[in-house]
């Protein structure tokens, strides 16, 4: 029976046969408090953003392949230690739980500190910039354990660009990087970045995607153009409007919730669509909903000023789906003829209604969208890196998918 981490530090043991058998399948703990709905449906209802489909896509697929795997996740009423998809989950707090300024330490301190405990995991993955990194990194430091970060923004490589509002959550995150046993990023742009600005070494791992539903030929998608985001400032959704106006012909669906501090932001942009004939204004949708209009999609637009490597680009080039973008990580879009990376409106709508009106244009996209995912987001081959740093001891198996049955 596994005991959990106390609160102390403790030696660690020399090595041995048994200690070698058990690190040959590390626990890996995945901290992330916003996953749950993402892995179950039944909380579907509740806000995602792409680094949460991320960690819940690779924990499913280490899950598979051998790997203990297990979850700390927010307090969303669900009981405490029970599986999921054979991911065991050990709730932390409510998102919005406590009272303001001490809830920094009770219960967000506390309820993560107990929850790692319990967790007892070898190794610690987490992603997004903030606070909690620190109090990850120093509870790894205090029991012998390691950490894995990976980088979920351009934003998380550059202090004066950091999401991140309070002086002391930025230094909790510094401290969290500093002691970070592998750094992961999603792009060479990061890399470059995370050096400069921390004078920390990363290297790049490529993102994992939902396999989708059975492809769809030009004449069965009914969207023409399809936006998914957080409303935040920095994804501009109005910008979505704009090209609705400048194309009234093209449908345009728009999916995302409102934000703590930025209901306002929702709320305008939610009445400005219901005015528009042209947009389905769909509000916040659970993960699996979001996938099927993908599936529906002729074209998937970003007009966010900044990003990582966004989750919706690979939902799309899944189903080849080409996209149009102000934001083209490692100029990926260009260089693989993925789309069209533009720098004014007038250029979107102009790319987004050529690409959604032209079914030999949109084939070709479609084609090339298809074959990167092929050669470069292959599981086994986008895991590789994954596993390297998460346990560089253990030698994974593939993963081979049943074989089809006939009928």
């Amino acid at each position: 029976m596994r005991h959990p981490a106390t609160s102390m530090p403790h030696a660690v043991a020399p090595a041995d046969e048994a200690r070698q058998a058990q690190m040959a399948t590390p626990r890996i703990c995945f901290v992330g408090l916003q996953n749950l709905p993402v892995l179950s449906p039944q909380y579907g209802a509740h806000g995602i953003g792409g680094e949460q489909v991320q960690q819940t896509l690779l924990a499913r697929a280490l899950k598979r392949r051998g790997f203990d795997v297990s979850m700390v996740v927010a307090d969303y009423g669900q009981r405490d230690g029970e599986p999921v998809d054979g991911i065991m989950l050990f709730k932390a707090h409510r998102l919005e739980g406590g009272i303001p300024v001490l809830r920094f330490i009770h219960p967000r301190f506390t309820g993560l500190w107990r929850a790692l405990g319990r967790a007892n995991a070898d190794v610690y993955y987490v992603s997004i910039a903030g606070p909690h990194l620190g109090f990850v990194a120093l509870f790894a430091l205090l029991h012998g354990r390691r950490v894995v970060f990976r980088i979920a923004s351009d934003a998380d490589c550059d202090p004066a660009r950091l999401l991140i509002r309070y002086a002391r959550d930025r230094w909790l995150y510094a401290f969290g990087l500093r002691h970070t046993a592998v750094l992961l990023a999603q792009t060479d742009q990061q890399v470059l970045a995370m050096q400069e600005h921390y004078g920390l070494h990363s290297r790049v791992a490529s993102m994992l995607v939902d396999p989708g539903g059975p492809w769809r030929p030009f004449e069965e998608r009914d969207i023409d153009v399809l936006w998914v985001g957080n409303f935040l400032p920095l994804k501009r959704p109005h910008w979505i409007l704009d090209l609705a106006r400048r194309r009234p012909e093209l449908r345009v669906h728009v999916v995302g919730g409102a934000q703590p501090g930025h209901e306002g932001l929702f709320q305008a942009v939610a009445d400005e669509a219901r005015s528009l004939p042209n947009v389905c204004f769909h509000g916040r949708l659970p993960y699996q909903e979001t996938n099927h209009l993908f599936d529906r999609a002729r074209v998937f637009v970003n007009t966010s000023e900044i990003e990582g490597f966004p989750n919706g680009y690979l939902q799309a080039w899944r189903r080849g789906t080409p996209v149009v973008t102000f934001f083209d990580p490692d100029h990926v879009v260009v260089r693989q003829g993925l789309g069209a990376a533009v720098s004014s409106m007038n250029a979107m709508a102009a790319e987004a209604g050529r690409l959604a009106r032209s079914p030999q244009d949109w084939l070709a996209a479609g084609a090339r969208c298809r074959r990167f995912m092929d050669e470069r987001h292959g599981e086994d081959a986008v895991l590789a890196p994954y596993v390297q740093s998460l346990a560089p001891w253990h030698v994974p198996t593939p993963h081979t998918p049943p074989p089809c049955m006939e009928t």
